[in-house]
């Protein structure tokens, strides 16, 4: 973690405030072993009645921190974003070292001869990070849609998902989306274009519902009038909508592995386990040959 200054700037009254709360929120989401975008960190912010949620005091929120982070009043680390990366190729110092490497790295598919096959699909990238830590972990992929998902990526998942089910696999999409008029109707439009090019599958919406709104009271938004499927939406739900982003990161975290375990056979797991182990071990004997000879 790191606080670095390169402007010098000077804060006060309630912009100064704004720095420590946000300060506070994300060494407790720092303790739990998450980070945070921009997005997430207003919403927590709009959760406790910090700042209204509107467009206008997200943008005052961005601006503070932007500044903030600048002047080193916030550490660079603590705030992600999940939307651009750099992409390079890796490189070893020896022999011995790719291959130590490799054995770390080295993972059988434990799900392999599992009755499901399962795989987490999250409406945009700005949460990819947190289906990320929860698949990553249950060995499952996960698949950021970015909104409706293009036709040519459709076909692939789809022919995919076949393949599981031509293995006596059942498949199973596991989705999360904004409770909004598009949010919504993205769950729809995944399971009919699934049901055209495979014959269907389970599409398991466990985020954003309805039930889980009244649980955990996330802020509103208004509903999106100019969304072609909003008059359809308000007829359901109201005027409200609710970003899949107002939940916090532990929340899905929890429900994406709760949901995942409920697929799982569990002594099926076991025993690629204790296979993946045996392998590993080889590895690392010829790691010890190596760094010997």
């Amino acid at each position: 973690m790191s606080k670095i200054s390169y402007v010098e700037k000077r804060f006060f009254g309630s912009s100064l405030k704004i720095i420590e709360q946000a300060n506070a929120i994300i060494a407790d989401y720092s303790t739990q072993g998450y980070e945070l975008t921009l997005r997430q960190l207003y919403y927590q912010f709009v959760s406790k009645d910090l700042i209204a949620n509107n467009q206008k005091e997200y943008k005052r929120l961005g601006s503070i921190i932007n500044d903030a982070r600048l002047a080193g009043r916030i550490d660079w680390d603590a705030i992600v974003d999940r939307t651009r990366n750099l992409m390079s190729l890796n490189h070893w110092s020896s022999p011995a070292e790719i291959i130590e490497c490799s054995a770390r790295g080295y993972r059988i598919d434990k799900w392999e001869g599992q009755p499901h096959r399962i795989e987490v699909w999250i409406e945009k990238d700005a949460l990819a990070g947190v289906a990320e830590r929860a698949c990553n972990a249950l060995q499952v992929p996960y698949f950021s849609c970015r909104g409706y998902t293009s036709q040519s990526e459709m076909h692939s998942a789809a022919m995919r998902l076949k393949d599981y089910a031509d293995n006596d696999q059942e498949p199973i999409i596991i989705h999360l989306g904004d409770h909004d008029p598009s949010g919504i109707d993205m769950t729809r439009d995944i399971t009919d274009r699934l049901d055209l090019f495979m014959g269907g599958m389970t599409v398991n919406r466990i985020a954003l519902n309805m039930d889980q709104v009244m649980k955990h009271k996330p802020p509103p938004n208004p509903a999106k009038i100019t969304d072609s499927r909003a008059e359809g939406y308000i007829k359901i739900h109201g005027q409200k909508s609710w970003e899949l982003d107002a939940l916090s990161p532990k929340i899905l975290d929890t429900l994406i592995r709760k949901t995942i375990l409920s697929y799982r056979d569990e002594d099926l797991w076991e025993a690629k386990v204790d296979q993946e182990n045996d392998d590993k071990a080889k590895l690392n004997k010829i790691v010890e040959d190596l760094e010997e000879s």
